[in-house]
């Protein structure tokens, strides 16, 4: 009571000093529940001392065991020490003890005791001796009987015993104990055959009729044996043991003819003895296949089994023999032939079927597994029930085997690297988690799929699937708590009476797959729209590539556009870059910092001197980057897409940024009362096929895509349907956009198109600088006043840019005259619609997409505008 009452002093003082507490707090439900903690940390009962009696009882048991060992040494040595201890007064005495215990090692085996007599004795010098030392006269050496061979017979025993190794060390010494046998004991009569018994001596000798050979009887044509005799032949043989009649020669048992039977004919005797060959044959065949050093997992269950069938057959043999060696038996070599094939049916089919195994080559894997399914189907379609659902036991069993790294593959997403088999191998190199799903891992089918087992084959697209969303979801932390599922819940034996066999392999199958792959396929779709973003991010790529608000898009054109107009620097990479961000910042679902613009390297077929066609626009490359799972199902492909899409609809806003631009001047600059006719119907065509061809792209062709993209990503199953619904959207995109490679023609033809409508802008542009120099003049006047620096904010210098951009073109009236050309524009415009009306209705026509039709149909619209 007292130590408790300390302890409790303590601990109050502890909690005090330590968690500084004040007077007031001391009985708040804070300070009680520390105090708890301490008393249940303080309890001398959580490291108790050690059992001073257990320690005692283990070293009397060592005592003992030292003499039962016969090691008297080691128990006097430790009675000695033990009691040297008991005077001593240390109280740690028992835990010191029980320490050393634990620290020994074999004992019995390893320890040696050195007395003290056998240290206090001074090694005696060893005398050497040499052949002149030995006299051998008159003394014993001169004995003549050393000499002879001495007969060591006497002293023998056959009752010698080798060591044995143990953990327990057994003396070298033994006990002298008699090992002779007793000169009084005298052996039993009874074990002896007696001499004057010479019926049984033959009958001995009769019974061993193979003993014939080496009695000079070789020229012998024929030996007469009995039934019996011929049937315990045949069992040997048939159990693999070696035989006299039946001799073992390629693969094959052929038989000694030499062998007779009183009661039967030779050929009958020989067909008999054939029809177990035969069957003995391919029996060998089966245990010698079971010898051979199996790698692949299921193939190793496979051979047990035929283990256990061979031994199975073995017992029915030895229990035929044992009813054969009964008093009153009747053998039969025709029953036991019955016998026989009843019982080896199983094994001489499988022996078959090993058979076709040896004769394909060793890189088929699976072969083994779908030779025994056909072999099955086989038997239940010929109604042989009792052999097909015995074999599909084994089949199964080695089915059951093969599906545990497909188990681990959709529960855990992990290879067996050990099971070469495996269909799923690991690609994993630059570790980029963006290419997860398409890059990690691959389905290593083999040559003409020989990985993957017939009746699977269908299956194994969602077997990938499954693996893939484990990986995926655990590098999303968030693993799924999937319940390993028991290969016994996949396959019973209720239901293989009631279902055929390839109805059951494919239920068993199934119920292996979709389990886990419905379970982790919505898992990971859960996530991908709920935490990843999937749909914020396709939103996003909306507006940044297909313009799906032109409030922002119209930013950036306009500030592009102007810089390539005025011949400034549009390519800086940094400008491009806040430009668009800046545009961009405003939509929600638009995250700025992913949003990089560069400038790739210019087509060569384009000059760099060259600005006033759109192709320069082609080396605008806007980057938007997406999460890590995003990026796995909309792809670096798309995304090369995307951003053709994006350059398409840019070069078709720019030509009508230049007409509209260009008739904004003309407004400005030209007279009321000018009254142009083709170059009113050129603008207003021209501004019309634009908008005809831009509002077909984005308010037809991407909006339906669009549409019905959403529609297939919610219906998806998998990761595997989302990416398969993107690419056939970009596809649709693509193709409807004029963006593929057999579109090419009608795509340069509408790329020249936009071309001559930023041409007929700046003939305008040209016409409007040599009718208008003194307005030219009042505009430049001031400009000599400012700063070149305030150019880029002045109204006056972006009026005046606005008619001096174009001086940087070759446009020139010198080799024809402003109605000229403005008539070969008119030529060319009627020439390329025309070009574009027609490629679409011939498309229309091949491929039947309505979109082209439809855009057909508008453009014929006006195609019979007025010419002048």
């Amino acid at each position: 009571m007292a130590l408790a009452a300390d302890l409790s002093t303590l601990g109050d003082a502890l909690i005090t000093s330590v968690a500084k507490i004040s007077p007031d707090q001391k009985g708040s439900a804070r300070v009680q529940n520390l105090k708890r903690r301490v008393q249940g940390g303080l309890r001398t009962g959580s490291h108790t001392r050690t059992d001073q009696f257990a320690v005692a009882k283990q070293l009397e048991g060592l005592q003992e065991k030292f003499q039962i060992l016969n090691r008297d040494e080691l128990a006097e040595a430790l009675h000695t020490r033990l009691v040297e201890l008991e005077s001593s007064q240390n109280s740690w005495l028992p835990e010191i003890l029980s320490l050393l215990l634990q620290l020994s090692d074999r004992p019995a085996l390893l320890s040696t005791v050195k007395r003290p007599e056998e240290g206090a004795k001074a090694p005696e010098p060893k005398e050497t001796l040499s052949w002149s030392d030995l006299n051998a006269d008159g003394t014993a050496f001169s004995d003549e009987e050393i000499w002879e061979q001495v007969d060591f017979a006497g002293d023998s025993s056959d009752d010698d015993f080798s060591s044995v190794a143990s953990d327990v060390s057994i003396p070298k010494h033994r006990p002298q104990s008699a090992t002779t046998v007793d000169d009084g004991y005298t052996i039993p009569e009874d074990v002896f055959v007696p001499a004057e018994d010479e019926n049984l001596v033959a009958f001995l000798e009769k019974a061993q009729f193979w003993r014939a050979e080496n009695q000079g009887n070789g020229s012998a044509t024929s030996r007469l044996i009995t039934e019996s005799q011929l049937a315990r032949e045949t069992i040997f043989m048939l159990q693999g043991l070696p035989t006299s009649i039946y001799v073992y020669l390629d693969d094959e048992f052929g038989v000694d003819r030499r062998y007779m039977l009183a009661h039967s004919s030779r050929e009958s005797l020989a067909s008999l003895l054939q029809c177990f060959s035969e069957i003995g044959a391919k029996i060998n065949n089966l245990r010698s296949f079971t010898k051979l050093p199996q790698t692949i997992p299921y193939m190793q269950t496979f051979c047990r089994g035929l283990e256990e069938r061979l031994l199975e057959f073995d017992r029915v043999l030895s229990q035929v023999q044992c009813r054969y060696l009964s008093a009153g038996s009747t053998v039969s070599l025709i029953q036991l032939l019955v016998d026989v094939r009843q019982h080896s049916h199983e094994l001489v089919l499988l022996a078959e079927m090993i058979f076709k195994l040896g004769k394909n080559s060793t890189d088929q894997p699976m072969c083994c597994l779908d030779l025994l399914y056909n072999l099955i189907c086989m038997l239940e379609a010929l109604g042989d029930e009792t052999s097909s659902q015995r074999l599909a036991e084994l089949f199964f069993m080695c089915f059951k085997t093969y599906s545990s790294s497909i188990r681990l593959w959709m529960e855990t997403g992990q290879v067996d690297c050990s099971d070469s088999t495996f269909f799923v191998r690991t690609n994993r190199e630059n570790g980029d988690l963006r290419t997860l799903w398409h890059d990690w891992f691959v389905l290593d089918t083999g040559h003409r799929h020989q990985r993957i087992p017939q009746f699977l084959e269908a299956g194994v697209q969602k077997v990938f699937t499954a693996g893939k969303s484990m990986v995926f979801l655990r590098h999303l932390n968030a693993p799924p708590d999937i319940e390993a599922m028991r290969f016994e819940d996949l396959y019973s034996q209720d239901s293989s009476v009631l279902l055929p066999f390839p109805a059951l392999v494919e239920s068993a199958f199934e119920k292996l797959v979709d389990v886990d792959h419905s379970l982790s396929a919505s898992l990971l779709r859960t996530e991908l729209d709920q935490q990843c973003g999937l749909w914020t991010s396709l939103d996003a790529l909306q507006h940044v590539y297909l313009a799906k608000d032109m409030s922002a898009i119209s930013m950036v054109d306009a500030k592009i556009f102007e810089l390539i107009d005025r011949g400034r620097s549009w390519d800086d990479r940094f400008l491009l870059t806040e430009i668009s961000r800046t545009a961009f910042s405003s939509i929600s679902v638009i995250d700025t910092s992913r949003l990089l613009v560069r400038p790739a390297s210019t087509p060569s077929r384009i000059s760099q001197n060259n600005h006033r066609t759109v192709r320069i626009l082609e080396a605008i490359s806007i980057d938007y980057g997406l999460p890590w799972p995003i990026a796995n199902i909309i792809t670096e492909e798309a995304i090369h897409t995307y951003q053709r899409v994006s350059t398409f609809l840019m070069q078709i806003r720019r030509a009508k940024y230049a007409i509209v631009r260009q008739r904004i001047r003309d407004a400005r600059i030209t007279t009321p009362d000018d009254n142009d006719t083709l170059l009113h119907a050129l603008h207003h065509n021209m501004l019309w096929v634009l908008d005809l061809i831009y509002g077909h792209l984005t308010y037809l062709v991407i909006s339906t895509a669009t549409q019905s993209l959403h529609k297939d990503l919610s219906g998806a199953q998998d990761v595997d349907a989302m990416i398969a619904a993107h690419q056939s959207y970009m596809s649709s995109l693509e193709a409807q956009c004029l963006l593929s490679k057999d579109l090419s023609h009608i795509h340069d033809a509408i790329i020249n198109f936009l071309d001559l409508c930023v041409h007929f802008a700046d003939l305008q542009a040209a016409h409007l600088l040599g009718d208008e120099d003194q307005h030219l003049e009042n505009l430049k006047a001031p400009q000599t006043k400012r700063d070149s620096e305030d150019e880029f904010d002045s109204d006056d210098d972006e009026d005046y840019d606005d008619m001096n951009h174009e001086h940087t073109l070759t446009v020139s009236f010198r080799d024809s005259t402003y109605s000229q050309q403005m008539k070969t524009v008119n030529n060319h415009f009627s020439y390329l619609t025309t070009v574009v009306t027609d490629g679409l209705k011939t498309l229309a026509r091949a491929d039947g997409l309505e979109s082209w039709d439809i855009l057909a149909d508008r453009l014929e619209w006006r195609r019979n505008w007025r010419r002048l």
